[in-house]
């Protein structure tokens, strides 16, 4: 075709190597929609967003050099129909029947002889339809696939047509942000929204919206080989029904929105932020999915992985994978509430100035691990030395629109790298923030009681609060 393939950076090929049966290295997610939406329109939706970048026409390639790392080329056979389906929730069509087609979906891997992506538009359910979409992790992180789907995304339901690509724009690459069209409009005429959208970005953990913060953090930490040296000696965390052997069987569960109003006032009484108050009550939901299975849970503690975004603002949409992991430890043993949510507040407040809390992609990006030094290091660092990976994502203070109708939940799961078998979202949208939780189904079969046990925790802080109004 007569266009140039890209190789992968180390860190790209390091989550590309992490593909194993028993843990896909997909992010996966599902839209929900006010309402049916067409097919067609759908696909010219995704046409017109997803395919602006040339990485989403792009497979994966052995290199033409011995011990090189793999590269992007474009699928001489690139098809839209190959990876945009449709089907049909089976009845009843409800939230439940809709998860296990979600959890089907990321049980099952993506097509390697293809570009690493797939969406399905799911009628049938309730009265609108849902987007499930499943994208490798080797193709961007978190930060920057969220600014992919939010570029095919609209501010109302018929907007202006958008341009379509073409040579003019530098497609996907640094400097030209597709989200612009729609963005820089809604500041001016949604200024009360953007207000609300900074202050949920600077009430998430700090090194997770400082870029700048992070990376020198991580330049600090690769000043020499204590940093290093401190992690790798950190004890293994302890053994709970949460960490074992995984199978292929994966499961996902969601919960109810919960008004983004309300965890701030909890934070605001507790002098607390917003990430800390949600963290906080996800910590005792698996205190008390532990103690229902019998588990001691007296002074238990174990880690968290928690992305930090290490990219600058002007390469929000630039792909590739470009953050460093967090371990924070959840005080689990802390049986009340209040005395749990500022143990972590404290936790979260400690690290956040530690060199060496900045770990893994990030760190050893920097110090030059080669891919394979970079695979095993990840599965036998977070294999041992954490239990889940958790998550926070600040998303849209507004409603948004998806192939001409009004975007109701948004839910998304992170794979587990270093064959975890617990992952925790959390994304705010459209003023409420609503739990995502993927496990193993062999380890945790049931994640719903998670969720459940999320929404009695924080039941718990709102009446603590209230009562003392």
């Amino acid at each position: 075709m007569g266009r140039k393939s890209v190789t992968f950076t180390n860190v790209d090929t390091a989550w590309l190597h992490m593909e194993h049966p028993t843990n896909l290295m997909m992010v996966s997610g599902v839209v929900q929609l006010a309402r049916p939406a067409s097919f067609d329109r759908l696909k010219e939706t995704i046409e017109r967003g997803l395919l602006r970048f040339d990485r989403f026409k792009q497979r994966v390639a052995d290199s033409r050099l011995p011990l090189r790392n793999p590269l992007w080329e474009f699928d001489p056979h690139f098809s839209l129909e190959n990876h945009v389906h449709r089907i049909a929730l089976p009845s009843p069509g409800d939230q439940a029947t809709l998860l296990e087609l979600a959890s089907d979906l990321m049980s099952t891997p993506l097509d390697f002889s293809r570009p690493l992506w797939q969406f399905h538009l799911v009628e049938n359910v309730g009265e609108g339809c849902a987007v499930i979409c499943r994208l490798h992790h080797c193709i961007a992180d978190g930060v920057a696939l969220v600014g992919v789907m939010l570029s095919m995304m609209d501010l109302e339901e018929n907007p202006s047509p958008k341009p379509a690509a073409n040579d003019d724009h530098p497609k996907g690459e640094e400097g030209w942000h597709p989200y612009k069209e729609w963005i820089e409009p809604a500041v001016h005429t949604l200024e009360a929204g953007a207000k609300v959208a900074t202050t949920l970005v600077h009430e998430s953990m700090e090194t997770l919206v400082n870029p700048e913060r992070a990376r020198n953090l991580v330049h600090k930490a690769s000043q020499g080989a204590s940093a290093l040296s401190k992690l790798l000696l950190l004890p293994p965390d302890p053994k709970t029904p949460f960490k074992g052997k995984l199978g292929v069987r994966k499961r996902a569960a969601i919960s109810e929105p919960i008004p983004l109003a309300e965890v701030k006032k909890i934070g605001k009484a507790m002098g607390a932020k917003v990430n800390d108050v949600l963290l906080g009550a996800m910590t005792g939901s698996l205190r008390r999915y532990l103690i229902n299975r019998g588990w001691l849970v007296d002074g238990l503690e174990f880690h968290a992985a928690v992305p930090v975004n290490l990219r600058p603002p002007e390469k929000a949409l630039e792909l590739g994978n470009n953050f460093g992991l967090v371990l924070l430890p959840l005080p689990v043993g802390v049986a009340d509430p209040v005395e749990r949510l500022f143990e972590l507040k404290s936790r979260m407040d400690e690290i956040k100035d530690t060199p060496e809390a900045v770990v893994a992609l990030g760190l050893l990006n920097v110090i030059g691990l080669s891919p394979g030094q970079l695979v095993n290091f990840i599965m036998t660092f977070f294999g041992t030395k954490a239990t889940a990976v958790m998550t926070n994502v600040p998303g849209p203070p507004f409603t948004l629109y998806l192939a001409g109708s009004a975007i109701k939940d948004v839910m998304f799961w992170v794979p587990q790298s270093g064959r975890l078998g617990l992952g925790v979202s959390i994304l705010s949208y459209d003023g409420r923030v609503t739990l995502g939780v993927a496990t193993d189904a062999g380890l945790i079969p049931d994640p719903e009681v998670i969720v459940q046990g999320f929404h009695e925790e924080f039941a718990a802080l709102r009446e603590l609060i209230m009562s003392g109004d």
